[in-house]
Order: C-alpha cells, then sequence, then structure tokens
C-alpha cells in the first residue's frame, strides 16, 4: 500500500512540474538572439538638398536582441535590439560637394566614414499568439548615435564630420507562421514612419527552424534577408536617402 502511494505522489509531483513548466512558458518568455548580417550599403548624403552618391564597401554586422514576455493585463511587452551600420565609402566629385560647414570641389576624390550604431526599444502587444500564428503590434523608439565624416583622399586637412544623435518614433509590427509537423515557420517583423520627406524603414523576414525543443529552453536558427532604409532631410544637419540590406543567420534562445 504504502508502496502504491508513493508512485502515486511520485507521478502527480512529477506531472505537476511538467505542468508547472509549460504553464510557465505560456505565460512568461525570454527570447535572445544574434545575428550576423552581410550588409551592403547604396546611397547619397549631404548637409543640403543637393545629395552626393558613395561607392560603400560591403560589411558584416552584428545584430543582437532581448525580448521579454509578460501576463500583467494592458502592459506592453518589451524588446531591445541593438545594430551596427558602420561602413565607408569613397566617390570622385562631378560637382561641388558640402558636409559638416566645408565645401569639396569638382574633381575632388573623397572618402567617407559612417560610425553609426542604432538601439531599438519597442513596446508591443500580442494580438494572437498560438502555434500555428502569432501577430504583435507597438511602437519603437529607434535611437541613432554616431558620426559620418568625409576627407580629402589626397589631402587629409580637408576633412568635416558631423555628429548624429537622434531617437526615431516608430510603428511596429511582427507576424509569424508555423508549419504544422516541420519545425519550420516563417515570420515577417518591420518599423516603420512616414512624416513629410522623413521616411525610415527596418524590416525583415527570415525562415526559423526549432533545433532544440526542450522544457528548460528552446534554440532556433534563422535565414533571412533584412532592409533597413533611411530617407531624411535635415535630421541633426544630415539630408540622405541610404539604403542597408542583405542577408543574415542567426540564433534565438527561449527561455
Amino acid at each position: 500500500m504504502k508502496q502504491k502511494i508513493c508512485a502515486s505522489f511520485s507521478a502527480m509531483a512529477f506531472a505537476s512540474a511538467f505542468s508547472f513548466s509549460a504553464q510557465a512558458d505560456v505565460i512568461y518568455g525570454i527570447y535572445a538572439g544574434a545575428q550576423g548580417w552581410a550588409m551592403q550599403t547604396d546611397g547619397a548624403f549631404a548637409s543640403g538638398n543637393t545629395l552626393t552618391s558613395f561607392d560603400f564597401s560591403d560589411e558584416t554586422q552584428s545584430n543582437f536582441y532581448l525580448a521579454l514576455e509578460h501576463p500583467i493585463p494592458f502592459v506592453p511587452n518589451v524588446k531591445v535590439a541593438t545594430s551596427e551600420l558602420s561602413t565607408s565609402g569613397s566617390t570622385l566629385l562631378n560637382s561641388s560637394f558640402t558636409f559638416g560647414g566645408e565645401t569639396f570641389t569638382t574633381n575632388t576624390e573623397l572618402a567617407t566614414n559612417f560610425d553609426i550604431d542604432t538601439t531599438d526599444y519597442i513596446l508591443y502587444y500580442e494580438i494572437l499568439d498560438n502555434d500555428l500564428i502569432s501577430i504583435d503590434v507597438g511602437l519603437n523608439g529607434k535611437k541613432v548615435d554616431g558620426a559620418v565624416s568625409v576627407v580629402d583622399a589626397t589631402n587629409s586637412a580637408n576633412s568635416a564630420a558631423q555628429d548624429l544623435s537622434v531617437i526615431i518614433p516608430m510603428l511596429y509590427s511582427r507576424a509569424e507562421l508555423g508549419l504544422p509537423l516541420t519545425g519550420w515557420s516563417i515570420y515577417g517583423e518591420a518599423s516603420y514612419l512616414a512624416i513629410d520627406d522623413n521616411n525610415i524603414t527596418d524590416a525583415q523576414v527570415a525562415l526559423s527552424y526549432e533545433l532544440i525543443d526542450a522544457i528548460a529552453a528552446d534554440l532556433s536558427l534563422q535565414f533571412g534577408y533584412r532592409l533597413v532604409t533611411m530617407e531624411r532631410d535635415d535630421v541633426d544637419g544630415i539630408y540622405s536617402n541610404i539604403d542597408f540590406d542583405g542577408v543574415f543567420a542567426g540564433v534565438q534562445l527561449h527561455f
């Protein structure tokens, strides 16, 4: 009799522990991810409306994010993501170019350096969340920090630089569609702003494969494409129409 009671108690304890773990996964979650991005850059910038195009180098950049989801009513979930948009480029001016208070004349060989980081502070709500489909909507405060510099390639004393520090309010959305019984899903995520002549987009679409599905943590692999466009008029003295895009691969842990 004692053995039956002990066995029953052990089974109940195991079931309770498993149930708690399963419920905890539904009630809250922490998502941590890292991506390697093969970033290509194309576009133009200046300190006025007349933009000058540059040939930018391709770079491999790193992106990281951390998200917390919880069951507290009316309180949004939180996600913080960081990215590098740093690159360098060059051009041979076919007209005069003004930047950072300096004017560079026609036929000057000009080099530029972008040293830019972005941090996204996202507050969002889960509109729908199940094994087949999930939809999130919210707001993103994208903080852009860094500096842009230009220098005469033949006379380094002739140079200019402009610091950049701005928070851009954006709409945020994310949708994921699961492919049943495969471990695969496809998701799209985007932040967007369009006000007057300022159009900012940060979007990505990817396939995700759940490599490990355990009680303690899940591990997923990601393969996708990301596009960041910055069409801005007079933001900290910089006018720009630049695209950053390319494929990426990443991993995500879900606790």
